[in-house]
């Protein structure tokens, strides 16, 4: 047996505590310096009047629960309610927009919803109330996930229950404009163990996600007509900064998810365009196929749980390392901390729908 030296032993633990500390999630970090304010408010720095979306504060949750930040998560928490929900997400849906209204007069903006938020919140909150064991937490996501089904889910024609984009606005005679990118799966099968509407409202989003995409390719807004797919409505549909969520989401399930080896093919055509051309294309044409531009670098980083190919992937992972975003550009942040983060093994998802932090894990890729 080989014996190490007091100054062997010493230099051992050092490397082990420089790993650790290594393995913390220094771009998480970095977006609370650039994006978060201190009171708890995600900004978003690209509009003149410094807009907080409520999308903006559900991700940031998302990434304090991932990185086991719960003073971050309870800042952002605070700011949400106080700010987008009267004081309560108990009794309101969040606004989905804030920001400079005038010269010292910061409020709501816009007090539509975005369920797409929505749904990040109430999930955040159920799942900080299991992980961290704060019934609190529990309790809001509770009756938020209750005031969601009330309030934006409604009972479509021929399509069932399904989840509006917003409370206000989705709706009218003959026609629901949806959004395949505001419900991820996962989170559809996680509502389904708090019984209805939640069951039926994942099999109207699999429809959604699946029979809009006749190319590969998802739609960012698409119509239901009542009996069909409005497919090619007086301006064509695209696939672009929505519709790479749902690449990224679908790349996201877990390997035991039933729909994940269907969804996979549904949009291989995706993947091969990517691989294809070398990064994600901007935009795809919905109906013909057909890619425009050159995607942010966000978009490389959405795909890099979505593709399968590991040399297509490993090209993504590249050039997300290189180009990795700035201070002023908080979309394609948010798609990389999504992105990165699970390819660094940093969360998973189970097959129920639930978080896996890796938490204390050794840092390392995908393998």
């Amino acid at each position: 047996m080989t014996r190490l030296s007091k100054g062997a032993i010493a230099g051992l633990l050092l490397a082990a505590t420089a790993t650790h500390a290594a393995c913390g999630w220094p771009a998480w970090e970095q977006f609370k310096k650039e994006y978060v304010s201190e009171g708890g408010r995600v900004i978003d720095p690209s509009s003149e009047r410094n807009i907080t979306t409520s999308e903006g504060q559900s991700y940031a949750l998302f990434f304090a629960l991932a990185a086991n930040d719960q003073k971050a998560f309870d800042r952002l928490l605070a700011w949400t309610e106080n700010n987008l929900a009267g004081g309560s997400l108990k009794t309101s849906l969040p606004a989905w927009l804030w920001g400079k209204k005038a010269e010292n007069d910061w409020t709501v903006l816009d007090t539509n919803s975005a369920s797409d938020a929505d749904v990040w919140i109430a999930w955040a909150l159920l799942e900080a109330g299991r992980v961290w064991q704060t019934p609190r937490y529990s309790e809001t996501g509770k009756a938020l996930l209750a005031r969601i089904a009330k309030e934006e889910v409604v009972k479509v024609p021929g399509l069932g229950l399904t989840l509006l984009p917003g409370k206000v606005g989705f709706a009218e005679h003959n026609a629901w404009r949806l959004n395949p990118s505001y419900l991820p799966p996962q989170l559809a099968r996680y509502f389904t163990r708090y019984g209805a509407p939640w069951t039926a409202v994942q099999e109207s989003n699999l429809r959604l996600l699946t029979e809009t995409a006749p190319k590969g390719f998802s739609p960012d807004w698409v119509n239901w007509t009542g009996a069909s797919w409005q497919m090619k409505p007086e301006k064509p549909l695209v696939s672009g900064y929505d519709a790479i969520r749902v690449y990224l989401w679908v790349g996201m399930l877990h390997d035991g998810d039933r729909q994940k080896a269907a969804l996979l093919q549904r949009f291989k055509p995706m993947a091969a365009l990517t691989q294809k051309q070398g990064v994600p294309p901007e935009k795809v044409g919905v109906t013909d196929g057909k890619p425009q531009g050159q995607g942010p670098v966000g978009f490389s980083a959405s795909l890099l749980p979505f593709l399968q190919n590991r040399d297509a992937q490993a090209i993504q992972r590249q050039r997300v390392a290189d180009n990795f975003p700035k201070n002023d550009a908080y979309y394609s942040y948010v798609l990389t901390l999504f992105g990165q983060g699970w390819d660094e093994h940093r969360f998973r998802f189970s097959a129920q729908g639930e978080v896996a932090p890796g938490w204390g894990e050794e840092c390392r890729r995908s393998p």
